[in-house]
């Protein structure tokens, strides 16, 4: 181990500031944070430390080059100037007088380094690559936010509420640990993390107070929306809930890179639905998850794009509502916006469409019925879930209705993987374009004159075959 990790108490104690450009503003930042009281040497002065000097009292500038005398009664000394001979001097006359010093991108005059920090006070994480790669620690500084939740800190601060009335009701040690295990892994922590803290915290209090070994295993369940299929598209949430999931219930439209980030030994069960071939209804999915929340289960649904965009999520939750489940909603990307995007194609756009409407393409007694003199008006986007079948029928009543035949269209097809394909035409041409086609799902189709920028605004580059117009 190179360096011994350690965390300082800074509040209210002397801290030196050796240069006043935009990196030493940086530390002085994280300084302030830790409650410092600082005092800034450098003949210049940049105006972000200027500006941080206007807002904290506990800064002082000293306009003027260091000299040795400036480091006296200093806790920490961070140098932070362009000049090897003043960051050389700093770090020896620290060293002379036994203070941590700091000297930024040069590991070798440090006696100390700076790691990259998750901040969730009162909980605090760093990671350092010991000096050698910075950017390396922040990478994986930025993985770790992705696990904690901003609510993490807030949690330590209930935790350590409650820990006496812990310590007092429930003994031998190893048993407090087991306690605390369940509490903070468990419901109760997803009731604190998803906004229910008064509720979160009086399940705690009951927990100690009446029964610490027998805690509430209740399951819950969380609806998840997967996004459009990249899983770089997730949230941060979604992916921490898949992660401590003990069952997945996902859909067809779930892309095998988002499966993959469940956790390993997660039980999976597939529901997914094709047209007139569903492997469970509807209703019958609903009282899945409601049945196994019931067994204690912690139950991710998992569901292409955005649960409440054509997820039939409101169904979901409302059987989890009526037997009394908790649940959480994650949403997701959805399929409009994810694929759009990755196709270069604006929903809206200044000179072309000044709203956007959402519809599905379902086909019910070989129609579509849909309200075609309102879809049919110009400037507007209209993006159309599941109409790869009705699209022959969408297309004529458009034009039907007052809509230009050669109005363009947009054909994109596993939009934001690596086997995204986008073809366009217009509403006259694409039906017939597209018979001769291998089309896979999921598709999605886009309408409206944004479409036309698609060759200028292209950026994601699929592995599949060329895109066709």
């Amino acid at each position: 181990m190179d360096y011994f990790p350690l965390f300082i108490d800074l509040k209210n104690k002397n801290c030196l500031v050796v240069g006043a450009g935009e990196v030493a503003a940086r530390k002085i930042e994280l300084l302030a944070k830790a409650g410092a009281i600082i005092t800034v040497v450098a003949p210049e002065i940049s105006n972000n430390v200027t500006q941080l000097a206007a807002n904290n009292p506990k800064l002082e500038i000293i306009q003027k080059d260091f000299s040795p005398e400036d480091i006296a009664q200093q806790r920490l000394i961070i140098s932070a100037t362009n000049q090897a001979t003043i960051n050389a001097l700093v770090a020896e006359t620290a060293d002379t007088h036994n203070i941590p010093v700091n000297v930024v991108d040069n590991p070798g005059l440090c006696s100390f380094i700076v790691p990259a920090i998750i901040d969730r006070s009162p909980v605090i994480a760093a990671v350092s690559s010991g000096g050698t790669s910075p950017v390396l620690a922040r990478l994986l500084r930025a993985k770790l936010e992705s696990l904690i939740p901003p609510a993490f800190g807030r949690m330590a601060q209930l935790a350590e509420k409650y820990r006496a009335l812990v310590k007092e009701k429930i003994n031998p040690p190893a048993q407090r640990r087991i306690f605390w295990e369940k509490i903070l892994q468990g419901s109760i922590a997803e009731l604190f993390y998803s906004g229910k803290e008064a509720e979160a915290e009086a399940r705690l209090k009951d927990a100690i107070l009446n029964s610490p070994d027998k805690l509430d295993n209740t399951g819950e369940v969380y609806l998840v929306g997967a996004g459009p299929g990249d899983p770089d598209l997730l949230t941060f949430r979604a992916l921490r809930l898949m992660q401590q999931a003990d069952v997945v219930v996902y859909d067809r439209l779930v892309s095998d890179g988002i499966l993959e980030l469940v956790r390993r030994d997660a039980e999976k069960i597939y529901v997914g639905k094709q047209r007139d071939n569903h492997s469970l209804a509807q209703e019958s999915i609903n009282e899945l998850l409601a049945r196994l929340a019931k067994s204690g289960k912690r139950v991710v649904r998992l569901k292409g794009g955005d649960p409440f965009i054509f997820g039939r999520g409101g169904e979901e939750i409302e059987t989890l509502v009526e037997q009394n489940i908790n649940f959480q909603v994650v949403p997701g990307i959805t399929a409009a916006s994810g694929c759009a995007t990755y196709a270069g194609i604006p929903l809206t756009h200044r000179d072309h469409a000044q709203s956007c409407t959402f519809i599905t393409g379902h086909l019910k007694d070989n129609t579509v019925n849909l309200n075609w003199q309102q879809l049919a008006v110009p400037r507007q986007t209209i993006v159309i879930y599941m109409g790869l079948v009705g699209l022959e029928i969408i297309c004529k009543s458009m034009i039907q209705y007052g809509a230009a035949a050669d109005l363009p269209i947009a054909l994109i097809q596993q939009g934001t993987t690596h086997n995204q394909r986008v073809i366009t035409g217009t509403l006259s041409t694409l039906p017939d374009k597209l018979k001769n086609q291998s089309i896979h799902a999921p598709t999605l189709f886009i309408i409206g004159t944004v479409v036309s920028l698609h060759n200028t605004l292209k950026w994601f580059q699929a592995d599949s075959t060329p895109e066709e117009y």
